[in-house]
């Protein structure tokens, strides 16, 4: 689904990031990326889904069988890549049902299909939203305005629902969030996946882990993954920290 070959990037006109980077992520897999902070893990998935702060050197990023390294976020996205951003921005005036309605459906176009109809898309939104206990009121709400850490998150995990992408992207989905908080993330996360898609997990934290069982877990250090693993990987970093591999 997703091959990564020797990619470099860097901020604009600044410092290189990512250094290297090859990742090969499977339909049916879940990849954990684990590091010390300013490793690049967040610049990673910034770059995959096409933030254009990052200017890529060099390498490729193949999705299903396509280099995707000049399309716009918007394209990445109409071909299936989702991403929940690490700080999740504020629309004021667009309520969360209108904005996930307007994505859906531009989402549709883009691959020839029809507007959902009000109906079913109706049904969708009260289905999705259900498995994440979201109130109805919530969905009426401006996109992220006003919103709490662990209801940003809850929503980036609504929309990814929605969307139903090809690879989701989630950049520390579970930072902020309080126990509860990350069981309802964690649940919708699992109830996600299947043998058809991917899900790229970026954490600082073991605990995500214990929810959400990946199949490999990567170290990230400068911008290189320096080492890989199963899940078991993530419990011995918990133990010992980064220094022992860097």
């Amino acid at each position: 689904m997703l091959k990564i070959n020797n990619l470099h990037a860097k901020i604009e006109e600044g410092t290189e990031i990512l250094k290297g980077i090859n990742l090969q992520i499977n339909p049916g897999e879940v990849h954990a990326i684990m590091g010390p902070n300013g490793a690049g893990k967040s610049t990673l998935s910034s770059v995959i889904a096409g933030k254009d702060s990052y200017e890529v050197t060099d390498g490729e990023i193949i999705f299903e069988g396509e280099n995707i390294i000049e399309d716009a976020p918007e394209e990445r996205a109409q071909k299936g890549i989702f991403m929940s951003f690490q700080y999740p921005v504020e629309i004021p005036g667009v309520s969360v049902t209108n904005f996930i309605k307007a994505a859906l459906n531009e989402t549709r176009k883009a691959n020839g299909l029809e507007n959902l109809p009000a109906k079913e898309m109706l049904a969708l939104v009260r289905e999705k939203s259900a498995k994440l206990d979201i109130k109805k009121d919530f969905l009426s709400r401006s996109l992220n305005e006003g919103f709490s850490g662990g209801e940003k998150k809850r929503n980036e995990i609504f929309q990814m629902l929605m969307l139903n992408p090809k690879l989701a992207i989630l950049d520390e989905t579970d930072s902020g969030l309080d126990i509860d908080a990350l069981r309802i993330v964690a649940d919708g996360v699992n109830e996600f996946k299947n043998e058809g898609n991917a899900v790229l997990l970026i954490t600082h934290y073991q605990r995500l882990l214990d929810y959400i069982k990946p199949d490999f877990v990567h170290v990230l250090a400068d911008g290189k993954i320096i080492k890989t693993g199963d899940a078991s990987l993530a419990l011995e970093l918990e133990e010992k920290g980064y220094d022992w591999l860097l």
